[in-house]
């Protein structure tokens, strides 16, 4: 398997199953961190869930109603915020980097659609 990087307007991710800790790469157009692969495979699987509660929220929702919904594993915490169509992505990384990151509403369909096709596990 080699190296693979996607990326589109605002979002970034990637594998490298040859590095020898981080193999995993998650990224704005500005920022970005390198993940173990448990850290990636939480970040992909917690994101996951959480667009597929933001689909199913909007039969639940009023028009132009917000809402924010929160996914965590051991490793990380995730959560979206916004419209059911049109949400950001916030994360915090609870090993030992500790460090945080975020996607635009804008920059987050795209990071959805790369984690999908990402399957690298």
């Amino acid at each position: 398997m080699e190296r693979l990087i996607k990326s589109g307007s605002g979002w970034r991710i990637g594998w490298n199953p040859d590095a020898s800790e981080y193999q995993g790469l998650v990224g704005s157009d500005t920022w970005a961190i390198e993940l173990t692969e448990a850290e990636l495979q939480d970040f992909c699987k917690l994101l996951t869930q959480l667009a597929e509660t933001m689909s199913y929220m909007a039969a639940e929702l009023m028009d132009q109603e917000k809402i924010a919904c929160e996914a965590e594993s051991d490793l990380l915490w995730m959560q979206v915020e916004g419209y059911p169509d049109a949400y950001s992505l916030s994360f915090i990384l609870n090993t030992g980097r500790c460090c945080e990151g975020s996607w635009t509403a804008d920059a987050v369909p795209g990071l959805v659609q790369a984690v999908q096709v990402l399957k690298v596990f």
